[in-house]
């Protein structure tokens, strides 16, 4: 399996696509008969899909989207991804332009009750997950209950009973390579198995045993699906195919199915065969080369969104504008959301905790002049330019410490009257003057013998 970041990035765009109109029937089977096999992310991811699916506009997005709301790092949305895809729900185009890549997603309808209780690889598949109660009960649920029509016929008219051409020469000149939107019959699980012999399974059936006609009546896939289901050898399908023969020799699907299993138990396990997934997002690293402490903290970031990164830093929901400015950093900057995270963590570390845009923001800037994609290569010239994003970050508390306040205070009308009046007395250097005060000092004057206007008799 190709590493995670081969397959898929946070910035890479996708489009939604339904193959058809989804009803409430289809969510019952989602819910009831997919859910046990996938499990709660796959579902959740279907759902989402979904939901965005049924906007009226074609709006493309990226997976930083997807993992906002599933709230799950990129792996397991991959994961997810994945398992609909294998379970037939979902299929998967790709393309890419230079750097680059765009999916389409196609949501694909579930198989009806009729048709999955009739895959041997489905219907096993959910007994083993919910066991024989829990799947007896689901049958009886949607099985048809036709004891109500005893004593009922189908008096039904046929169209040609109702209608009657008329020839009226009227020429339709249509296009007939068209395609149309209509409902469509799923295809279930997309399995193929090139392994299983088939010339071995056929050369020992001889033609008067089983002819050849009835083997022919059952498809391959279905043979396919029971031996990769029941682990069995092309010999091992040679009896169950005689156990399956009618008195006709006629081969019947339902007895083919019934007589894989009744070999399974008899041969190999009374115990209904379980399915695991096989892929690994990652390889196990053996024990002896333990990831140091730098790629912990740089797998967690290259794979954790930013939403959540913050929700883990701080203990608590994020403020919005914080979760705005990652969401644009990611969407509208084009850095990827590792390299957004580490400048999150350094601005918050290096900052009270706090998130400064204006800091933030010069930063990213530099990051982005640099043409910093990875984690790696974000930690590292944080490490080396932190003298000057210390720099930075005094500057700016410097200038907001300068900045004059723009807001003026409201204070009461009479405030403005009373400054005017200490205002007017200390430009004048006196108070206002008094007649029996400038009487005194003209007295004063005369005796010192000095004029009023300061020179000497």
């Amino acid at each position: 399996m190709a590493p995670l970041f081969k397959e898929l990035q946070p910035v890479d765009a996708y489009k939604i696509r339904l193959s058809q109109s989804f009803s409430d029937y289809d969510r019952q089977l989602l819910t009831l008969f997919y859910q046990p096999l996938i499990g709660p992310s796959a579902m959740s991811l279907f759902m989402t899909l979904w939901a965005d699916a049924e906007r009226e506009d074609e709006r493309e997005y990226n997976h930083y989207h997807l993992m906002n709301i599933l709230t799950m790092p990129l792996g397991p949305v991959f994961e997810a991804r994945i398992s609909l895809e294998a379970i037939g729900l979902l299929r998967t185009y790709g393309r890419k332009d230079g750097d680059a890549r765009l999916f389409i997603y196609e949501l694909l309808p579930p198989l009806d009750a009729r048709a999955f209780f009739q895959d041997p690889l489905l219907s096993t598949f959910l007994f083993s997950k919910i066991g024989e109660q829990a799947y007896r009960n689901l049958r009886s649920r949607f099985a048809i209950d036709r004891s109500k029509d005893d004593g009922f016929e189908d008096v039904s008219r046929t169209f040609l009973d109702v209608y009657t051409p008329v020839q009226q020469g009227y020429n339709m000149n249509m296009r007939e390579d068209q395609e149309f939107i209509g409902r469509n019959e799923p295809e279930g699980v997309p399995f193929v198995q090139p392994d299983f012999d088939f010339a071995l399974l056929r050369s020992g059936l001889s033609e008067q045993m089983v002819p050849q006609a009835a083997l022919s009546s059952v498809s391959k896939e279905t043979i396919s699906k029971l031996a990769f289901l029941y682990s069995l050898t092309p010999l091992d399908m040679q009896k169950v195919i005689m156990m399956a023969l009618d008195e006709d020799l006629k081969l019947p699907e339902d007895r083919l199915r019934k007589s894989a299993a009744e070999f399974y138990k008899m041969n190999v396990s009374k115990d209904a065969p379980a399915l695991h997934k096989v892929y690994a997002a990652e390889a196990p690293k053996p024990a002896s080369q333990t990831m140091t402490r730098d790629e912990e903290l740089e797998h967690y970031l290259e794979n954790t969104a930013p939403l959540e990164m913050l929700r883990d830093f701080m203990g608590k929901e994020p403020l919005s504008v914080d979760v705005k400015l990652a969401e644009k950093l990611v969407n509208t900057h084009g850095l990827s959301v590792g390299v957004v995270n580490v400048l999150l963590q350094y601005v918050l570390y290096r900052n009270d905790g706090k998130i400064t845009n204006s800091f933030a923001e010069r930063i990213a800037s530099h990051w982005m002049g640099k043409k910093v994609e990875t984690v790696k290569a974000a930690m590292e010239l944080s490490r080396n330019e932190h003298d000057q994003y210390v720099k930075w970050k005094n500057e700016g508390q410097v200038s907001r410490a300068k900045r004059k306040p723009t807001r003026e205070e409201k204070v009461p009308e009479w405030f403005y009257k009373k400054e005017e009046k200490q205002t007017k007395t200390v430009k004048t250097g006196k108070p206002a003057s008094n007649s029996a005060i400038d009487e005194e000092r003209r007295k004063l004057l005369k005796e010192l013998g000095v004029t009023e206007d300061g020179t000497v008799k």
